[in-house]
């Protein structure tokens, strides 16, 4: 088998496809540009003030402040009807915040909280200490945070002297580092732990509060946040949390002074599964209370009160309450509420409305101007609408002060307008594209898509001639060329368009060679409209539809549903589900048609029917395990997808613990039975080892694992410790197995044990010779061995090329071969089977199932391609080896299918990041393990399809059956045996290029949904659902065809191993046998 023609066209139409993806991103997700400048107490002027600075150096509103933010504080929870007398766990647990609002309405309000998408907790927390609106790309940092370098809230206060003390989630610190008086941080990630966080404030927020030694405290308690991960809202331990929350606020009540503010918020709201990162409503509807010990506010009635507070809001709110500038980048409006109104006489110090709506306009405007000076992504009409306004105000806000006159009510609702309009204008100017970027890597991808369709017609060329090394050397030429152009006349290097060069010149330069061999060569007749194709084609024409990019996984499995039948119906109609009529006897033998024996042809159409009923089950039963998204509305996720101790019901979570349990035990014996029947578990190598002891024993961890997580907290205290042990190990006992298992895989693929026959005369050898079916060398006892007699025998003559054969007297062979006939497939079968065990450790017990029914339905999908071949068989010889590409598409879809059928959705909320503390219950000290973990749970349909894909090629030959015409002789006779996958050995080159050719269509029919998911996001950048329905189905998309690439690699890298063993083993008995 040739190696290198196989895996260099792959790794480099993956690296052309990677480079696309790359350049795209790169211009469709930009971050905006960020201004690094600092407000200063001099741009901060009290109208008719004559001495620079005096704002900073006056007596403030407040002299100090308490932030209590409660993470994941929705709006919801904060809410208290008196008549609710049966009330939900998250519903009147919280009535402190009611009782102070109503009793004391001058002291204290209660407000919605908006949060700006992406709902995650560092993207808000830069949100309301900076002012400024988050992008979607910001959302990848939120687990990686990094250094805010904006001004913000925090540094101002540091730069006028106040003493900021933090404690709590220690994401602040990464946020703002050496920027904090004191700080005591805590774990965050470990959305398990409940209390450590929320216990270590306590223990330290009341002696911090009597003490002397700071002026602003600010307190990030996490038990909400982790409570709705882990169990949800509707559950007691969230009543004990806000029941907890509403203590701690009363007793922070108690010991405010008259000069401190209260602040109580929500940076984010949750779903009803507890999660967050969305742009639902319930997701952005958090929560925010002020308090103070001295009037606050106007007396109700007065003046209207927002319903809806904007986060951005609260920066410049707090600035001008505590006497510091507004941050340079804010484009918050201040809450005017909380600040007198113009001539009133029994308002406290500090500004009136006016005078800090005009300190929050001259802040914007000069914020604006720097911004469309380094930045050209606001629309100049836009532009200059807003400038225009500022100078009407500015001159009318002038003359009022100048003569002396407080602002008429029309010139404070004009400001109020015009801080709207800079802010939605920033909104949408701030999805900054870059068109070239995005059109080039269009281009690549397109190119790239054209390349694998070519790779996979013109494979046997490719192995046969080699790929152009021109072509990648060319690349590579062109991109050192143009990285040396940046560097001379620009000083700096631009990554992205080297690499693009490289690769759109490398894609031309193949084309030219494409071109070239076309007129040495016949090429085939391409088929860019079989109906299978048709299917992909549609299926990429749904992604330019949010709804159907909504209703995806509904959409595939009725698209995989569809292309499954449609093989036995093209098979009715060609007439080869039923038996031909006799023949023509009067024909010479030589020109009667090919046929299948009726019985075999029964048998066949029987069996294809069969599997095609388990994989319309299949689908049915999946469509269970599917999560919900915000737009489908009545929707309630699978009870599957939670943890087992998210279950109250003690007996309902005993029922999914047994159906889990035997789900799992379900999928080794189906693994291990299939090994055993087709005799790949006899010899003693260390694959075998695997499969008959490492695999039984993690799968027995498993269920020890899942039985220990599913053991309510209160059930065993006096075992806490022992508990807490078994969380840690058996996880981590299961991927060593697995790992190990992985390993042995891989030293030795090899699952042939090879018996040498004892010659008749010898002594103790009157034993009668076993009897087996020649046709297709399965022995009497097929469930227990796969017994091919004379397959060696075929190998060593085909090696030989014509020794003679030694064979005893009677035609028996003299090496018996078990598992020969599956030396391919067996070790794929075992690694999909140890991956798959892997990956389902990093899912809900109740996914189990779920992943049951993965196996069921890739075995329907093989069968039924079997069949299909073996069946079409009577129409054509398959000479070639050439998989089709309706069970390409069909595997491709199965993936997709199944990304949706445990659990997942391309939206961030849908993620779940429990994933990342499996064995690591108490977290992690990086990021890298966490993140690798979530994202293998994501992608496990990907990475166990992609990895099993080179099955679609053997599984033909592991079903065939006698007399197949590619089993017949080129006489026209029957040969003795059915040779299964050894025909590969046979014909390395036709091998080599059925590889090659199999690979590069899976990444064709992948690429081709990305080039569609990219297709979709830039036609439809100003779309209305673009950030919710079409960015992160592009961002899922990609991810999922670059793991699923590499893992494909990994397959295809596989079956080379296994190829090398076998041919090292022939090797070393072929002169031992020839003596």
């Amino acid at each position: 088998m040739k190696r290198l023609p196989v895996l260099v066209p792959l790794i480099w139409v993956c690296s052309v496809f990677y480079v696309g993806i790359f350049l795209f991103v790169g211009g469709f997700l930009l971050v905006r540009l960020e201004v690094n400048r600092t407000s200063t107490c001099a741009d901060v002027l009290s109208p008719g003030a004559h001495v620079k600075g005096d704002f900073c150096l006056s007596e403030p509103r407040f002299r100090r402040a308490v932030v209590l933010i409660i993470d994941a504080l929705k709006a919801d929870f904060t809410r208290y009807d008196p008549e609710n007398t049966a009330p939900k766990p998250f519903e009147n647990k919280l009535p402190v915040l009611d009782e102070m609002a109503s009793s004391h309405p001058s002291h204290a309000r209660l407000y919605t909280f908006q949060a700006d998408p992406p709902t995650t907790t560092m993207q808000r927390i830069k949100g309301f200490t900076t002012g400024s609106l988050p992008t979607f790309i910001d959302v990848g940092n939120n687990f990686a945070s990094n250094a805010i370098l904006e001004d913000n809230l925090v540094h101002q206060l540091g730069q006028v002297g106040k003493r900021v003390v933090f404690m709590g989630d220690d994401t602040w610190l990464s946020l703002f580092p050496k920027k904090f008086h004191r700080s005591l941080p805590f774990p965050s990630f470990n959305v398990k732990d409940l209390h450590t966080v929320d216990n270590g404030i306590l223990q330290n927020i009341y002696p911090t509060m009597e003490g002397d030694d700071w002026d602003v405290l600010i307190a990030h308690f996490l038990g909400v946040d982790h409570c709705g991960h882990r169990f949800g809202p509707d559950h007691p331990a969230m009543a004990e949390k806000l029941s907890q929350m509403d203590g701690v606020i009363r007793s922070v009540i108690k010991r405010l002074k008259n000069d401190t503010l209260l602040v109580v918020m929500g940076d984010h709201g949750m779903t009803d599964t507890g999660d967050h990162g969305g742009e639902s409503q319930k997701e952005t509807d958090a929560a925010l209370f002020l308090y103070s010990s001295s009037p606050l506010f106007p007396a109700p009635g007065s003046q209207v009160e927002p319903e809806v507070v904007p986060q951005t809001d609260l920066v410049p709110t707090l600035a001008l309450l505590l006497g510091v500038p507004i941050p340079y980048s804010s484009v918050g409006q201040v809450l005017l509420p909380l600040f007198p109104q113009n001539g009133s006489q029994s308002a406290p110090t500090g500004l009136s409305q006016a005078e800090a709506l005009w300190i929050n306009v001259k802040q914007v405007n000069r914020f604006l101007e720097t911004y469309s000076n380094m930045a050209k992504d606001i629309p100049p009409d836009s532009l200059s609408r807003l400038q225009a306004d500022f100078s009407s105000l500015s001159s009318q806000y002038l003359a009022t002060v100048h003569e002396g006159h407080p602002p008429p009510p029309e010139l404070v609702v004009s400001m109020q307008n015009y801080l709207t309009a800079v802010r939605e204008t920033c909104r949408i100017s701030w999805a900054r594209f870059n068109p070239f970027k995005m059109a080039a890597g269009l281009l690549i991808l397109g190119i790239a898509c054209i390349l694998c369709y070519i790779l996979s017609e013109l494979s046997h060329i490719i192995i046969k001639e080699g790929l152009s090394k021109m072509s990648i050397l060319s690349g590579l030429v062109v991109g050192l060329v143009v990285a040396a152009g940046q560097l001379f006349s620009q000083g700096y290097l631009e990554l992205s368009w080297c690499l693009g060069a490289a690769a759109l010149s490398s894609e031309v330069l193949f084309l030219w060679w494409t071109c070239g061999i076309s007129q040495k060569v016949r090429w085939p007749h391409f088929h860019v409209l079989t109906p299978a194709l048709l299917v992909l084609y549609l299926r990429c024409a749904s992604l330019l539809s949010d709804s159907y990019v909504i209703y995806e996984g509904h959409v595939v499995t009725f698209l995989l549903f569809s292309l499954s039948v449609y093989v036995p119906l093209r098979l009715n109609w060609d007439g080869l589900l039923v038996p031909l009529p006799p023949p023509d006897t009067q024909k010479p033998p030589l020109l009667l048609p090919t046929a299948l024996p009726s019985s075999v042809i029964r048998r066949e159409a029987t069996i294809l029917l069969v599997w095609l009923a388990l994989l319309v089950g299949s689908l049915y039963l999946s469509l269970s395990f599917h999560n919900c998204r915000e737009e489908h509305g009545t929707c309630q996720p699978s009870p599957f997808l939670f943890p087992l101790s998210r279950i109250q019901d003690s007996q309902l979570r005993n029922i999914h613990y047994v159906i889990s349990v035997a789900s799992l035990a379900m999928w080794a014996y189906i693994l291990h039975r299939w090994l055993r029947h087709y005799g790949n578990l006899n010899c003693s190598s260390l694959t075998v080892f695997s499969a008959g002891f490492l695999l039984p024993l993690a799968c027995v961890c498993m269920g020890l694992h899942w039985a220990v997580s599913a053991t309510p907290e209160d059930t065993f205290r006096h075992l806490s410790e022992l508990i807490g042990f078994a969380q840690v190990f058996l996880p981590r006992a299961i991927f060593c197995l697995l790992s190990v298992g992985l390993l042995l895989l891989w030293v030795d693929p090899m699952t042939v044990f090879l018996k040498s026959r004892t010659p008749l005369n010898s002594r103790g050898s009157s034993l009668p010779p076993p009897k087996y079916r020649a046709s297709t060398g399965i022995s009497p006892q097929a469930e227990l061995h796969h017994l091919i007699p004379q397959l060696y025998q075929r190998i060593r003559h085909s090696l030989e090329d014509g020794v003679t054969e030694d064979r005893e007297a009677n035609g028996r062979p003299a090496v018996e071969a078990y598992g020969l006939g599956t030396v391919y497939s067996a070790p794929l079968v075992l690694l999909c089977g140890l991956l798959g065990l892997a990956l389902l450790l990093l899912h809900p017990e109740g996914m189990s199932l779920a992943f049951l029914l993965l196996l069921l339905e890739a075995g329907a999908v093989l069968h039924i391609h079997a069949c299909s071949t073996t069946l079409s068989s009577l129409q054509r010889r398959l000479n070639d080896f050439s998989v089709p590409w309706a069970p390409v598409v069909s595997w491709s879809l199965a993936a997709a299918q199944f990304f949706h059928a445990t659990g997942h959705l391309p939206t961030f909320p849908s993620i779940q990041w429990g994933a990342a503390f499996v064995g690591f219950p108490q977290g992690h000290t990086g990021t890298v393990l966490p993140a690798s973990l979530v994202t293998l749970n994501t992608f496990s349909s990907h990475i166990i399809f992609a990895v099993s894909c080179p099955l679609l090629l053997f599984w033909p030959l592991v079903c065939e059956v006698r007399g197949a015409p590619s089993t017949r002789s080129a006489r026209g006779q029957e040969i003795e045996d059915a040779v299964m996958e050894m025909r590969l050995r046979e014909n390395p080159q036709k091998f080599s290029a059925a590889l090659l050719q199999l690979a590069a269509r899976y990444l064709f029919v992948n690429g081709a949904q990305v080039l569609a998911s990219v297709c979709a996001a830039a036609i439809l950048r100003r779309h209305l659902m673009v950030w919710k329905v079409f960015a992160p189905k592009l961002m899922f998309e990609a991810c999922g065809f670059i793991l699923g690439s590499v893992f494909v690699m990994l397959g295809i890298t596989m079956v080379m191993r296994v190829d090398m063993a076998v041919g090292s083993l022939f090797k070393k008995l072929l002169p031992q046998n020839s003596r």
